[in-house]
Formats: C-alpha cells, structure tokens, sequence
C-alpha cells in the first residue's frame, strides 16, 4: 500500500483556487468544527498558534480527510520538519524564508534519501499506517507537498532563484510581516505593500509555481482569486469567532 495521496497538491497543478482557512487556536474541536464547513485547506498554525507536537496530531485526527491539513511550522528546523511528516502531516508552510540556501536545505529536509536527508523511521509512524503501508517509503516523496513562506524584503530579493528549486510546490506570501517589514506595521492594505505582494504572486504565478496568500479583507480576497491563486485563505478561526460573538453581542 502505497503513501495517502495528496489531493491538494494535485489541485495546485490545476491551477484552481482552493479556498483556506487559518486555525490557530489549539483545539482540536475547532480544528474538527472548521473541517465540517467545506474549506478545501486547513492551516494548522504552529508558528504564532499555542501548538505541540501532540496538539498537532490531536487536530490531524480531528480534520481527517474532511479538508486538507496544512501544517505551518514554527521554523525550518529539519528535526521538527521531520516529525511533523511522521505523524501524517503531508503539506507543512515554512515561514520566514529569506534565501535560496535556506529554502534549498527546507527542501532537502522534507524528502527521503537520495533527494533529501529526511530521516527514515516510517515504520513507527503514523504516516506510514504504524507501517500498514508497506510503499510507503517508495511513495511518500511523491505525495508530501512543500510551501515556503516568504514574507520579507530579503525573501522577495530572493524569490525569482528560489523559484528555480526543485521539491517547491508554492510560495506564501505572508502580508503581515511583508508590511512591517517595509515600514508598514499593521498595515498590510498599504499601497507599497501591495504594489509588491501583487507583482510577487504574479512572479511565482508566471514561474509555474502556485501562489498562496492570507486575508481577511473580502476586497483583497476577491482580487487575488481574480488573479487566479492557487490557495487562497480567507480568514481565521480567531478572527471568524471573535467577529461573530461581538456582532451578536451588539445586536442585543
């Protein structure tokens, strides 16, 4: 039996827009409640999110194949990379990636020998069935699903080489820290800013590359699609929750 097939990696080759959302709260409950509401993709924040490793499998579980999990990690740290792939995280966002070396060893790190350096333990792990699939390590490098972060000046420097790199399957542009890095704190909505996430998404789109992004602006969400990205996250749980109780409370 060979390794789970990556239905969202196949559809970023469609060229399709896959619609996300962000969870960061912790909760596998609300990780479960948001794959009962038709998103295609998952993020799984372990980067600002309050989660573990075992948080992480708790909300793997709770998603099932109702949506797609996407796992942001807390960096590009290869031992947690590697964990992450070995309790049945497919798809893992590296943030922050600021050059092509870093991006190169990001890629190293999510396969098996001899086109990575990931370590083999399958036998043991949930990704492998507890080793029910006995393929699995003839089939898992075609199915895991690498997306980089970039989310800097430094990273936008550097975008057109890391795009060149085998093992990419998208670049995220993260708005956020993009604005606060070009002197923007807060404001991602800043022409500058998005002068240069628009002209990014187009570079990546037009290197053959799919092209994500995050935000809650409706206007923006709907402009991006428009340009065709491919995986698309248009809010998060916190600010989805947050909104909807303050909304209610008014009404009364």
């Amino acid at each position: 039996m060979p390794a789970p097939t990556n239905r969202f990696k196949a559809r970023l080759k469609s060229g399709e827009t896959q619609i996300g959302l962000w969870v960061s709260m912790g909760d596998a409950s609300v990780a479960e409640l948001a794959a009962h509401c038709g998103f295609d993709w998952l993020v799984i924040d372990g980067e600002h999110g309050p989660n573990g490793l075992r948080d992480i499998l708790a909300q793997l579980r709770a998603v099932g194949d109702r949506s797609h999990p996407v796992v942001r990690v807390r960096d590009d740290n290869r031992a947690e990379i590697k964990q992450m792939l070995d309790i049945g995280a497919q798809t893992l966002l590296v943030p922050m990636i600021e050059s092509t070396a870093q991006a190169r060893e990001a890629v190293r790190s999510m396969f098996y020998a001899p086109q990575g350096v990931r370590g083999v333990g399958a036998a043991l792990a949930r990704a492998s069935g507890y080793g029910a699939a006995g393929d699995y390590l003839a089939t898992a490098n075609d199915q895991v699903c690498l997306l980089l972060q970039v989310e800097s000046r430094a990273g936008l420097g550097a975008l057109d080489e890391i795009l060149t790199l085998e093992g990419v399957d998208g670049i995220f542009i993260g708005p956020a820290d993009l604005a606060a890095d070009m002197g923007h704190r807060g404001n991602p909505g800043a022409a500058e800013v998005q002068a240069a996430v628009t002209d990014a998404l187009t570079r990546i789109r037009a290197a053959g590359r799919a092209a994500g992004i995050l935000t809650s602006d409706r206007a923006l969400a709907r402009s991006y699609a428009a340009m065709g990205v491919e995986f698309l996250a248009v809010g998060s749980d916190v600010g989805t929750l947050r909104a909807g109780l303050t909304a209610l409370r008014k009404e009364f």
